[in-house]
């Protein structure tokens, strides 16, 4: 999986909280931008000098009465099925979970003190922005804790996710230290810790 190397569109803000936020976008434009465990940003300020950081947990592709009908046609045109899949306005709701901001300069792993506006544009963080925010490990807490995400998995896809953002030569010991933080996060439960641990190895 290759990590984006600059900022992408990933959809708009529809509705948000301090928790996280769901964007909207077009079916014909989902591709290696919409990821289970992608971290994102989004600007939580009109002047953008504040950010919240998440990750996607959950892409949902709505249905519309055209879909619905195909779907229950015995036999299915394929210039039907394009015509569906790029041309037609099918909505995709994406599920963030936030597990940080930017203010000021200074980058917290905590829960942003406001959520963006609707419509504010999401945008992918590249591989640098990964890099730095990736540090350090008190959003693991965060998604770990978190009861609305499938929150082992999502951890184990963006430890995945984050690895490809380092050079080779620093990808196994920052897959290292990500098994030391949840070894101790997790010492009270042994059988959660190794299902993790198990999803994050390659």
């Amino acid at each position: 999986m290759a990590v984006m190397t600059q900022s992408e569109i990933v959809g708009r803000v529809l509705r948000a909280s301090t928790t996280g936020f769901d964007c909207g976008t077009r079916g014909s434009t989902i591709d290696e931008r919409h990821v289970f465990g992608s971290f994102v940003k989004v600007p939580i300020a009109d002047d953008r000098s504040m950010y919240a950081y998440g990750l996607i947990y959950a892409i949902r592709i709505e249905d519309d009465p055209l879909a619905r009908e195909l779907v229950m046609a015995s036999i299915v045109d394929n210039t039907a099925l394009l015509d569906q899949r790029e041309n037609r306005m099918v909505p995709v709701e994406i599920g963030v979970i936030n597990i940080g901001f930017q203010s000021g300069g200074m980058l917290m792993q905590a829960l942003p003190p406001r959520p963006p506006l609707s419509l504010s544009e999401v945008q992918l963080c590249s591989g640098d922005e990964i890099y730095v925010f990736t540090q350090r490990f008190e959003f693991f807490r965060l998604v770990l804790s978190a009861s609305e995400v499938p929150s082992d998995e999502l951890l184990a896809a963006a430890v995945r996710y984050a690895a490809w953002a380092y050079p080779d030569q620093e990808r196994y010991e920052f897959l290292v230290r990500c098994g030391r933080q949840l070894a101790g996060l997790l010492s009270h439960d042994l059988k959660r810790l190794t299902r993790v641990l198990a999803l994050i190895k390659p």
